[in-house]
């Protein structure tokens, strides 16, 4: 199945054949998630969050995918986080895993760190698809560079 309908999703990037990213899909598209053969979701976003789905675990569940919130607060994104959403791509790795936020913001950072950090890639492979979503804000750039730091200070 091409990605097609997963077009339509809010910031849809594909970032390999086996992941994707994008902001918030409606309940419906969580329906062309799944027939685009994803077998895990990571969500980022706040349960809070102005377009949240209330039931957003038990419709991705009901579709027969597993379903990981990882609830990363905006202003304040934390090592904790990263390393939890490491540790969920680590246990899903060789399945086709679909990652998003509220606007595939946070979602791009800590795949741009994931992608750097776990996989290796080299920082002219990994930035661009940051930057296709948005220039991280301060706190994010700062949350970067602390994640990307050799120290740990």
């Amino acid at each position: 199945m091409t990605a097609e309908p997963l077009l339509s999703i809010y910031n849809f990037l594909p970032i390999s054949d086996a992941i994707a990213t994008a902001g918030q899909p409606t309940e419906a598209q969580f329906e062309a998630v799944q027939q685009s053969g994803y077998e895990v979701v990571i969500n980022l976003a706040m349960p809070t969050a102005r377009n949240a789905l209330p039931n957003e675990q038990a419709r991705v569940e009901s579709l027969g995918m597993t379903y990981i919130p990882i609830p990363v607060v905006w202003e304040n994104p934390t090592q904790a986080d990263l390393e939890q959403f490491f540790e969920a791509m680590a246990v899903h790795q060789g399945k086709k895993v679909f990652v998003h936020c509220a606007a595939n913001m946070r979602v791009s950072v800590f795949m741009y760190l994931y992608r750097r950090l776990r996989l290796g890639l080299d920082e002219a492979k990994a930035r661009p698809d940051l930057e296709r979503i948005w220039q991280p804000n301060p706190t994010w750039q700062q949350f970067i560079e602390q994640a990307t730091s050799p120290t740990d200070s």
